[in-house]
């Protein structure tokens, strides 16, 4: 078995924990390209020059690219991993901006702060992927402060990686 076949089993069972089963067949096809780190840690994942995904290397976790985020927001039924927001705060979030508390309209009940998730529309369009500051309860029941800590917005220049 070679290098990249390990790699690649390694980054779909990283997947399958934590975004659910069957998560890291739709994240990595066959035919990723990994960018490892100089000791040998898969630290970037990309397919077609699109990335998809960073490993952290504090904890080992994913954080998902504009792509990774596109790949689960098709594979996730409506609300699943999602924080929905109003549409004044679209153009901001789009650009890669914090999602703040009162413009959050709903989200899925079942995610947990520090979560990844996807931040859409009202009309279910992706906007951004980041990480859940807070529980869904916190965020529902506030009007101010920050509940998504934007990494990558749709609209933001590449290259930010």
């Amino acid at each position: 078995m070679s290098a990249n076949d390990k790699n690649l089993i390694r980054v779909r069972v990283m997947a399958d924990f934590q975004f659910g089963k069957g998560c890291g067949d739709i994240l990595f096809p066959e035919g990723v390209v990994f960018k490892l780190s100089k000791t040998k840690r898969v630290r970037q994942v990309f397919n077609n020059s699109d990335h998809i995904a960073t490993v952290r290397a504090s904890d080992g976790m994913l954080t998902l690219g504009i792509e990774g985020a596109r790949l689960l927001h098709c594979f996730f039924p409506r609300p699943e991993k999602r924080v929905v927001v109003c549409e004044d705060a679209v153009p901001f979030i789009a650009q890669g901006k914090t999602a703040f508390a009162k413009h959050v309209l709903g989200m899925d009940p079942g995610m947990r702060a520090g979560d990844e998730v996807l931040v859409v529309s009202e009309s279910d369009e992706l906007l951004a992927t980041g990480q859940l500051l807070l529980a869904p309860d916190e965020i529902l029941a506030l009007d101010r402060g920050m509940a998504v800590d934007v990494r990558r917005g749709r609209d933001q220049t590449q290259g930010m990686y």
